[in-house]
Order: structure tokens, then C-alpha cells, then sequence
């Protein structure tokens, strides 16, 4: 029996590994290249590909989908300087990673009850 490979969901996922793997190697050689691959748009355009990729969307989706994706940023932005924040008073990455998350959580739980999600 053949599988059928769909490269349209299959190649943002190569894409994706492809610059984890950068990002790896990266990190030998400059903090600066490291970070700015780190904070790269890498999953917003892959989602919205796939998003695109799932049949009869419209131009009014993709709208209503980036809209989307431009309020959960605001969560991922409180992440970041609340990792910075831990960092600098000196927590460890266990800490800083986990606060990040917390903060991730609470922020993305008042943007769903700011928009009327819950």
C-alpha cells in the first residue's frame, strides 16, 4: 500500500527543524545570531501556511487568523520579559523558564476573557 505524502504539511515541519538545527549551531559561534534566530517569525508564517493549505479559505480568513495571531503575541511578549526579568535577578533557567510559562498562561487567559473567548 502507498502513503501519500502532503509536502504542503509536511515541508513547514522540515522548514521548522531546519532552523532549530540552525539555531543549534549558531549558538557556537554568536550570541547575537542565536537570539535573532530564536525570535525569528518562524511558527507565524508555518501557521499560517498550514492554515492556508486546509482547502477553501479566504482572504476574510486569513484576516480573522492573523488578528488572531497579532492578540496571542501579546502573551509570548510578557513571557519574554518576565524570563529576562527572573534572569537578571539571577533564577535559574528551570525558574525563568517555568515563570515565563506561567506569565504565558495568565497572559493569554486574560486576552481570551478580554475578547470574550471564555
Amino acid at each position: 500500500m502507498m502513503i501519500s505524502i502532503s509536502w504542503g504539511e509536511v515541508l513547514p515541519v522540515l522548514v521548522s527543524i531546519a532552523i532549530l538545527i540552525a539555531i543549534a549551531v549558531l549558538r557556537h559561534y554568536s550570541e547575537t545570531l542565536t537570539a535573532i534566530a530564536s525570535v525569528m517569525p518562524l511558527n507565524v508564517p508555518l501557521g499560517i501556511w498550514i492554515f492556508m493549505s486546509a482547502g477553501d479559505k479566504t482572504s476574510a480568513d486569513l484576516t480573522r487568523f492573523t488578528e488572531a495571531l497579532l492578540w496571542n503575541i501579546i502573551p509570548t511578549l510578557i513571557f519574554l520579559v518576565l524570563a529576562w526579568w527572573l534572569s537578571r535577578a539571577g533564577y535559574s533557567l528551570f525558574v525563568v523558564i517555568g515563570g515565563g510559562y506561567v506569565a504565558w498562561g495568565a497572559g493569554l487567559l486574560m486576552i481570551a476573557l478580554l475578547r470574550g473567548m471564555l
